[in-house]
């Protein structure tokens, strides 16, 4: 089976689940080309394992302070650029074509009448699962910012709708966790304010990962830059995260027991509506501003939750290796009696 797989590469949480698959797929012995757009081909990082993968300018959303900006999202779209990488993009000799919301390759399935499969979580959205924030612009954008014909939705809990659990690496979680480390990874606030936040909470020692170029001013708050390993390394053995409410990392906080408080990006159909599941499953806390008293409340609170999840990847794989035959109530019953939820007070 030869696959082409294009993956939106604006935020890590793409390349983080196109990681797992990457995994599933060598395994299984499937021959897999990668197409990676949304940002410049030097800001990848850690790509070892999408061996000879292809990158192409594509589309993105531009942010400024913990706001999607639609207007310089729509001046940098470049339309006749992205309609060029459209037509460029041979999708020939192909047995399957997959779109973890990458619009490049979506679009030139579509007009090439290629057989396509979405998967991620933004397909989850094609059912009736949690959702605020909406606008005209907002809801147009999910849905043709990445068409395929048929897809398959990601999200922590399935809400009774035809959807999977996420795609994340099948880790145990550690023994004992560092009481007062965390994790914050808010790439879309302005970094010198998140430093100035957290100044204040001198007993908690805070990893904060940041792209930016600053230097902390306490020796409590350690500013790191990207890097995969390193983060996983901190991850792992942190008490909470304090992120945005990107999909990805919230479900690898939620598999490994961490405690979780998230800043959804406003205007962002996606983070709210994300921000509104996690309050109504209870896995977590929101704030919507930066803001001193919810870190505090969070910092004190030791309610946690572990949702064991299983290996998605490996199960989208085999059943892709099989035909990918209809998606019924057996295969999706299957998946989600796999996973486990535990409340966790110490």
């Amino acid at each position: 089976m030869k696959i082409f797989y294009g993956v939106q590469g604006t935020g890590n949480g793409h390349i983080t689940r196109a990681r797992e698959m990457a995994k599933a797929f060598a395994e299984a012995g499937v021959e897999v080309t990668y197409l990676f757009s949304g940002r410049d081909a030097a800001k990848y990082f850690d790509m070892e394992i999408f061996n000879g993968y292809r990158v192409m300018k594509g589309l993105t959303f531009h942010t400024q302070n913990g706001d999607v900006s639609y207007l310089k999202t729509a001046f940098d779209a470049r339309p006749i650029n992205f309609i060029k990488e459209v037509k460029a993009l041979d999708l020939g000799g192909y047995d399957l074509v997959l779109s973890d919301f990458e619009p490049v390759t979506a679009w030139a399935a579509k007009l090439g009448n290629k057989k396509i499969l979405g998967i991620g979580h933004q397909y989850a959205f094609n059912h009736r699962i949690p959702r605020e924030g909406g606008d005209v612009i907002a809801t147009s954008v999910m849905k043709y910012f990445a068409p395929t014909r048929r897809n398959i939705g990601l999200h922590w809990h399935h809400f009774g709708q035809p959807i999977l659990p996420p795609i994340i690496a099948p880790h145990e979680p550690p023994p004992r966790s560092v009481a007062n480390k965390i994790v914050v990874y808010l790439p879309f606030e302005n970094p010198t304010d998140v430093v100035r936040l957290l100044t204040p909470f001198k007993a908690f020692d805070f990893m904060l990962y940041t792209p930016a170029a600053i230097t902390s001013p306490s020796a409590h708050i350690r500013v790191k830059p990207l890097s995969r390993d390193g983060f996983q390394n901190d991850l792992y053995d942190c008490a909470g995260i304090i992120s945005n409410a990107g999909f990805e990392l919230v479900s690898e906080a939620l598999h490994l027991g961490k405690k979780i408080l998230i800043k959804p990006l406003h205007s962002q159909l996606e983070q709210i509506s994300n921000a509104a599941a996690l309050k109504q499953l209870g896995y977590g806390r929101i704030m919507h501003e930066l803001d001193a008293k919810t870190i505090a409340r969070w910092l004190e609170n030791p309610h946690r939750v572990r949702v064991t999840y299983p290996n998605v990847a490996h199960i989208l794989v085999r059943w892709m290796l099989d035909g990918m035959p209809p998606v019924d109530e057996d295969f999706i019953e299957a998946s989600w009696s796999q996973v486990n939820v535990l409340q966790l007070n110490d």
